[in-house]
């Protein structure tokens, strides 16, 4: 093969031979010419000298642990420093602060019942965890703030809403067994407002972030002022002001130092450092306050040893809701509002103050009244009594019973009324022109569609006017005048005057069968409540204005905003057409009642004029007594009495004999009106424009012969000259008009015979004479 000039000749080089591969058991033996440790395949990676690692020598094993321990706790401790400023830094954009406003609205408090004059306490309406009344901070003096600040939070005004010193000392006490809050003011109004109360560190975690936010976003007086009206001291009570009431009976602003020291002591332990339960822990707790002051300035050592431990309430005397009679008027009051559109829910967040119509002087007499004379009576004898204003319709006084907790007697259950009834018979017979002189007969009995009713005792009468029969209550004369008019335009009176239409959920004066009622109606066969009867009455005396019945004048919430003002929104109640008439209508009812009360032996105090009328409910055959009635009105108030056991047992009086309306219930009404109109102004009833036929002329009376006197005899006048008594006729006593007491002998209710006219057992199923 030729080449050519340009290729240049090229030198074939021989192959090397090709070496066995190393054995993996046998060690590489250094090349000729390639000394140890100098210049090898490795020494520029390793140093003169150096083995890759492979080869190495095996390192001491203490120095391996001690080298992995040392990149442990380098990284324990970067993560220690590191993850709480990470975590705080994460809370702190991630976790909110609840606002004040909502975390307020959520805070349940007391609403204060008040009577009609605006400063005496009814009671109170306390939900369960409300028994709080808020106050601004102004109202809370510096000393009590100061106390409270020793007691929980010395450093509150300087620190940032949490103590790193706090939290570490009580980090250390329950590492060591021993315990502490370390949580500052801010932390436990966060922990109490939120509801978070959960044993756990991220818990604690949350109030630092939440307390320190919450700091730079309001004042530190207006985290005082929420937290001293959120925190629990005791007793029931939230917050300072109810505290206050609940341990000294009186509101914060008059609260001295030794005072605030025992609630500021509260606090921490409310149960254990109740000085009525463990007056040692809690004297201990209120040097702690007071030594805490005087360390922080707020309190000089002379002051400090000036004063004594303060004596605190009994703790069942402290205010909150009644359990007398009291708590039946709250109840009215709720359900009042409710229909209203407020409930209890929002008096539990809003809170405030209620001015009821209630009359605490009315009040305490209808108490007085009926503990009066109920005392020494069987203990199956109750009572209720419900007294109305007729010219509002306010409910003046309300006794339902004395146990708060039991049935309210004057508008829970309701109570057959007997005779007490007929004068809603008398407008129906009024409507149709059948007036108070309109004669029927009173023969008893009468049956009437297979149905026997007699009188009391079974007393005939002839003819008389509806007027005497109202006054004797003869059952006869009434039923037949029911039958006249008919049982439904009884009703319909009655619903007129202001007898519901429905009653514990039922259609009321009716049959449950037929929906209609009977000719019983007019004896008061179907039950009615107390205050029904006291409102319906109150028509009569208003002159046939119909007013609802109200407890509620106004209420006002915890920021002073007015959401309730009672409105007056009186009616016609019998003929809307014809005020006129309306008018006479109800004064006609008036006159035929005005002779009861003297009739009955419970006239009041010196003549006062009183429409009244009394009822007696028999118990099924048994020929005794299970209710009895007097409800009677003047034109400025109006009263209902009833007198029965819930367990509708006979009822007898203290002497052994049957209880009937004028007896037992007439005395009780009889003293509560005494006394609630002493000192009134002398009322009368207006003239009345007569309705039917006219009264019948007076009998004629003879008059006795004329006896014949002395001439006065001839004397010298003289400055005071001396009476002839020849000269005058006898002197005779004017009987006194003040009412009193009937005697024992024969004259009720004062002994057991029946009183006259008072409707007694009787022979007919639905006979509920009066």
């Amino acid at each position: 093969m030729r080449r050519t000039p340009a290729e240049p000749a090229t030198r074939r080089t021989p192959l090397a031979p090709q070496n066995e591969p190393e054995l993996l058991t046998h060690a590489a033996t250094p090349a000729a010419g390639h000394p140890v440790g100098g210049g090898g395949r490795y020494s520029y990676r390793y140093g003169n000298g150096d083995l890759p690692p492979s080869n190495r020598a095996e390192q001491p094993p203490w120095r391996t642990r001690w080298l992995r321990a040392r990149k442990f706790v380098l990284a324990g401790l970067l993560l220690a420093i590191l993850a709480p400023v990470l975590a705080f830094f994460a809370g702190w954009l991630f976790l909110s602060v609840p606002s004040p406003t909502a975390l307020a609205a959520q805070r349940k408090q007391v609403t204060t019942i008040m009577a009609s004059d605006g400063t005496t306490e009814l009671g109170r309406y306390v939900p369960e965890q409300g028994n709080r009344i808020p106050v601004s901070l102004a109202q809370v003096p510096m000393r009590v703030q100061n106390a409270v600040l020793a007691a929980e939070d010395r450093s509150f005004r300087s620190n940032p809403g949490f103590d790193i010193t706090g939290i570490a000392r009580a980090t250390w006490k329950q590492l060591t067994g021993g315990s502490g809050g370390g949580s500052t003011i801010t932390q436990q109004y966060i922990k109490v407002a939120t509801g978070h109360d959960e044993y756990s560190i991220f818990r604690k975690f949350r109030e630092v972030i939440v307390a320190a936010k919450l700091t730079k976003q309001e004042s530190k007086d207006s985290i005082l002022e929420d937290y001293l009206n959120t925190i629990y001291f005791g007793r029931g009570a939230y917050g300072i002001q109810a505290a206050s009431q609940a341990y000294f009976g009186k509101n914060v602003q008059n609260l001295p130092l030794s005072e605030a020291a025992v609630l500021a002591g509260a606090i921490r332990s409310p149960s254990a450092l109740d000085p009525a339960k463990n007056l040692p822990q809690a004297q201990a707790r209120w040097n702690f306050v007071l030594d805490g002051m005087v360390e922080q300035g707020w309190l000089s050592p002379t002051d400090r040893t000036v004063g004594l431990y303060p004596t605190t309430v009994p703790p069942n005397q402290a205010p909150g809701a009644p359990t007398d009679d009291r708590a039946h008027i709250v109840d009215q009051v709720m359900d009042e509002l409710d229909k209203q559109g407020i409930t209890r829910d929002q008096l539990a967040v809003n809170g405030g103050r209620i001015t009821t119509t209630i009359d605490s002087r009315a009040q305490q007499l209808a108490r007085d009244a009926v503990f009066t004379e109920l005392r020494g009576q069987p203990n199956n004898l109750h009572s209720s009594l419900v007294a109305i204003d007729p010219r509002s319709g306010g409910v003046t006084a309300y006794y339902g019973g004395s146990a708060g907790d039991g049935f309210d007697l004057a508008g829970g259950p309701a109570w057959n009324p007997g005779s007490a009834f007929k004068p809603f018979t008398m407008v129906a017979a009024l409507e149709r022109d059948i007036g108070m002189y309109s004669n029927y007969s009173g023969e008893s009995p009468v049956v009437i569609d297979g149905l026997s009713y007699a009188n009391s005792e079974s007393r005939n009468y002839p003819q008389l006017s509806l007027r005497e029969a109202m006054t004797q209550s003869v059952n006869t004369a009434f039923v037949r005048l029911a039958q006249d008019v008919g049982p439904t335009a009884i009703r319909d009176a009655a619903i007129q005057a202001g007898i519901p239409t429905e009653i514990n959920g039922k259609r009321s004066m009716a049959e449950a069968d037929s929906g209609a009622p009977a000719l019983g109606i007019t004896l008061g066969q179907y039950p009615v409540h107390t205050i029904d009867m006291a409102s319906a009455y109150a028509t009569f005396a208003a002159d046939g204005m119909r007013r609802e019945p109200f407890f509620v004048r106004q209420y006002a919430n915890a920021r002073g905003t007015v959401q309730y003002q009672h409105l007056d929104k009186p009616q016609p109640a019998f003929d809307r057409a014809d005020p006129e008439r309306n008018t006479q209508l109800a004064r006609n009812v008036t006159a035929t009642m005005t002779d009861v009360a003297r009739s009955s032996q419970i006239p009041l105090t010196g003549g006062r004029a009183v429409a009244t009328k009394t009822g007696t409910h028999q118990l099924g055959d048994t020929g005794r007594n299970s209710a009895a009635w007097t409800v009677g009105y003047t034109p400025s108030i109006s009263t209902a009495v009833w007198v029965g056991d819930p367990a509708n047992t006979a009822l007898k009086n203290a002497g052994g004999g049957d209880v009937f309306g004028r007896g037992v219930p007439g005395a009780i009404w009889q003293r509560f009106m005494n006394s609630y109109l002493t000192g009134a102004p002398m009322e009368v009833f207006a003239p009345y424009t007569l309705i039917g036929p006219a009264a019948p002329p007076p009998p004629v009376v003879e008059q006795p012969n004329p006896q014949p006197t002395r001439k006065p005899r001839n004397t010298t006048p003289s400055a005071t000259p001396e009476p002839n008594v020849g000269d005058f006729g006898p002197m005779l006593n004017e009987p006194s008009t003040k009412p009193t007491r009937p005697r024992h002998d024969g004259c009720f209710p004062f002994c057991n015979a029946p009183a006259p006219g008072d409707n007694g057992p009787d022979n007919g199923p639905d006979n509920q004479g009066g």
